[in-house]
């Protein structure tokens, strides 16, 4: 104990960091997005420039969305087709199965809508002295400071949850050099009014907005008078001691030494299936009554309510990995500094938990879960339509909700999958002929869309169709189910949603030559084989990472159903359909086959690894019970390389953990923290995956995943878990010699708090919040321990 006591007192009570572990802080404002400070309160999220002579923010809100509900039968006779593709299939006519995969398509997604910007215009001239910009992850508050002609200016900005706006302080340390003026402009249809202390902007989003990888096109973004989802954005002048004045479409104060912005935001989105307009919110009166209740509290007042509500999720977990001898810089230059090879221990830190803020950030609307861009997006036709990609992106996105203890967070997504359950029902029987059960596909909206995509017969099979987003998505529902033990959420959302998607992939699976069952027709996301023939194809039976995902689903299936002890017979039925799918296979390469048979990959580095599922996010494959298959997710690895876009990285890092190599999981966290040039990304979209300097992960371009994937893996490095057992530090790196960790989440009901040095574990102490028994694995011995409910037991090793 006293050894240890030791070690301990030089971990926390003399640190020696020369770098901060939770500020991003800039010496400059920003030019570009991607060096914008970004906040959130879960759902309305503003992008923060910091400009002197005029402050740039971006705003957004998480449900404003181009379109209104979808028609889940545009094309009630799709399932017609599955026979004759089934039947090419079979005869091995791979060119015609892609061509008849066209008539199993339906429309695109709709987009996330930029809100608008506001601009605070400042009456200063000169250039700033001193100019200092950060964002406090720890307190979820941004400030900028300079000087600029002997006079002092401070802005401090943060988006409350609890009283539901965005607030702005302004000072000057100076009596009466505070002088803005601020207006407001959007790339939808929107008006602004101006009244005393308040600008009001209204307006609404598109009917639709085409994907912007379609290119120009005519009418790709339509309005329409009487349709699209509503906005109001007022803007009001709280507290100053200057002078409040007004023009026909700006709102300032001169003459001041302070003064206090709240920004109030509200839409009439009103859930997946109600129209926007006719059943929509009273997106005005929301606004205005949100604003009114702020307004009665002081500045204080409302910071305070924000630590007390941001914090409570941040803080509990805590990352430490020793003493830093990085030298004090900002964040961009940190990047340059960390891309040439050197140590920034606390950078990494940083990432780790900036992948936390945004989560709590950007994820605390019901059934509006965070899209590929989180809440942050400044255009009106965002890559990829800013949408929920669920071919990995939209479930990349909560990998850190659970075992980083943020599981209030995977309540949108897990709300969403309720909605989207709804739509899927109709499209397993409108486009696949299946009657029971639900399923989703490729792309998603915020109307819960769950139809294959290609505009009718216009999208290539290789990203168009792809049918297993609701197997993949239903893993939430038991994933939530492990880490909180919460049996009553089981029994009355999660278990149904979970039924429907087995009782799909059941209704979906066909026999193959052997009597195997397999899926017919099915894809690898965005991937193509050469066959045999040397056809180049997408269509094919029997895709290795469907039938991983359906592995997963009837196993957490029959394991929810033992726990409520309900569906016998359902139960049995998918019992016995397990046992008979398609087993995995080892190419010649030693790889694990991507294709029913051993073909060629037509870009054997592809970012895609989805045959790799069951090794992660999955768990039918792992080093100890399936050595051989894990060997082959190892050779998979290495053919494909480290050198690939930003998410594909964040997943990279979560696999090789999986696998136990933590030098190699490490070596790819340097690669996803390689600094990206927001510059250059404008002339050269080609570059592989990394990192802005405002820590956003570039794709490129930005794609929040990789942030999400990448945050996961660091919790991943450091503990595994499963339905009955914890692995401590499966997966240390050699750099992160001596380190400390608190919170971090354990299927099974539990939260570690880990202690190391010299890349061994010194203690360990287990938080039971179930009572389940607890089997831990710790460098080869195994602990079987028994913890009371809201107990804690400690080891030492």
């Amino acid at each position: 104990m006293k050894n240890l006591f030791i070690i301990l007192l030089g971990l926390y009570s003399f640190p020696v960091f020369s770098q901060s572990s939770d500020k991003l802080w800039y010496n400059q404002p920003a030019q570009y997005f991607e060096e914008s400070l970004v906040l959130g309160n879960g759902k309305v999220g503003a992008s923060v420039f910091g400009g002197v002579e005029s402050d740039k923010i971006y705003l957004n809100d998480a449900t404003l969305w181009s379109g209104e509900p979808v028609d889940p039968k545009m094309n009630p006779e799709a399932y017609k087709n599955i026979p004759a593709i089934r039947e090419a299939l079979k005869n091995e006519d791979y060119k015609l199965a892609d061509e008849l995969q066209k008539k199993v398509q339906g429309k695109f997604s709709e987009s996330y809508a930029p809100l608008g910007t506001m601009f605070l215009d400042f009456k200063t001239e000169g250039k700033p002295q001193n100019y200092y910009r950060e964002l406090d992850i720890a307190d979820a508050v941004s400030t900028v400071k300079y000087e600029l002609n002997g006079v002092k200016y401070t802005r401090e900005y943060f988006v409350s949850h609890p009283n539901k706006v965005f607030v702005i302080r302004l000072t000057s340390d100076k009596k009466g050099k505070l002088e803005f003026d601020i207006r407001f402009e959007s790339l939808l249809k929107y008006k602004v009014e101006v009244s005393e202390k308040e600008l009001s902007a209204s307006g609404y989003a598109p009917l639709s907005a085409l994907p912007s990888y379609l290119g120009n096109r005519e009418n790709a973004v339509v309005f329409v008078d009487d349709k699209g989802t509503r906005f109001s954005s007022l803007v009001s002048i709280q507290k100053t001691d200057g002078e409040v004045v007004q023009t026909d479409n700006s709102l300032g104060v001169k003459n001041a030494t302070e003064a206090v912005i709240l920004v109030s935001i509200a839409t009439s989105f009103n859930g997946f299936n109600k129209n926007p307009v006719t059943e929509g919110l009273d997106n005005l009166a929301i606004a205005q009554e949100q604003l009114k209740n702020a307004s009665t509290k002081k500045f204080g007042q409302l910071k305070s309510a924000h630590l007390a509500d941001y914090q409570q999720f941040y803080k509990r977990v805590e990352l430490n990995l020793g003493k830093t001898t990085a030298p004090d810089l900002p964040t961009n230059e940190r990047l340059k500094r960390y891309a040439e090879g050197k140590e920034d221990k606390n950078l990494e830190i940083l990432y780790f938990q900036f992948g936390r803020y945004l989560l709590i950030s950007s994820s605390r609307t019901p059934g509006v879960p965070a899209n590929l861009q989180g809440i942050w997006n400044p255009y009106i036709r965002p890559p990829w339509s800013s949408n929920y990609t669920t071919n990995i992106n939209a479930e990349e996105n909560y990998w850190l909700a659970e075992n980083t203890n943020l599981s209030e967070m995977h309540q949108s997504m897990l709300s969403f999958i309720k909605n989207i359950a709804e739509t899927g029902e109709i499209t397993a029987k409108t486009f696949f002929g299946v009657e029971n059960g639900w399923t989703a596909c490729h792309n998603s909206d915020i109307w819960a869309m769950s139809n294959p995509v290609g505009n009718f017969g216009n999208g290539d099979p290789v990203w168009a169709n792809w049918y297993m987003g609701g197997p993949w998505l239903s893993t939430h529902l038991w994933e939530h189910y492990t880490f909180t033990q919460d049996k009553e959420w089981l029994k009355n959302e999660g278990y149904k949603l979970l039924k429907g998607s087995a009782e799909f992939c059941l209704g979906w699976l066909v026999e193959d030559k052997n009597g195997k069952l397999i899926t017919s027709p099915s894809t690898s996301p965005e991937n193509r084989y050469i066959n045999s023939e040397g056809y180049g194809g997408a269509t094919l039976y029997g895709a290795t990472c469907d039938l991983a995902m359906i592995r997963d689903c009837f196993q957490q299936f029959i394991n929810a159903s033992k726990v409520l002890d309900t569906d016998v017979d359902l139960r049995r039925n998918i019992e016995n359909a397990l046992a008979r799918l398609h087993p995995y296979q080892i190419g010649k390469k030693g790889n694990l086959q991507e294709w029913y048979y051993d073909w060629e990959d037509a870009e054997p580095q592809h970012r895609h690894q989805t045959h790799l599922f069951g090794l992660y996010p999955g768990h039918s494959i792992t080093p100890v019970a399936t050595p051989d298959l894990a060997a082959a997710c190892k050779k998979t690895l290495e053919i494909k390389g480290d050198e690939t876009t930003g998410w594909s990285k964040g997943w990279r890092i979560n696999l090789w953990a999986r696998l136990g190599d933590g030098n190699h999981a490490y070596k790819m966290i340097r690669t996803l923290l390689k600094y990206v040039d927001p510059d250059g990304l404008r002339t050269n979209m080609s570059n592989g995956g990394g990192t802005y300097p405002n820590l956003f992960d570039a794709h490129p371009p930005f794609q929040i995943d990789g942030n999400f994937g990448g945050a996961a893996a660091f919790a991943e490095m450091l503990v595994q878990s499963s339905e009955t057992e914890i692995r401590l530090m499966p997966a240390l790196p050699d750099a992160w010699e001596v380190g400390s960790v608190n919170g971090i989440c354990a299927r099974g009901g539990f939260e570690i708090a880990m202690e190391w040095e010299l890349g061994k574990l010194s203690s360990a102490k287990i938080l039971s919040k179930a009572g389940n028994p607890c089997k831990v694995i710790y460098d080869g011995k195994t602990y079987d321990l028994k913890i009371e409910k809201g107990k804690t037991k400690e080891l030492k090793f």
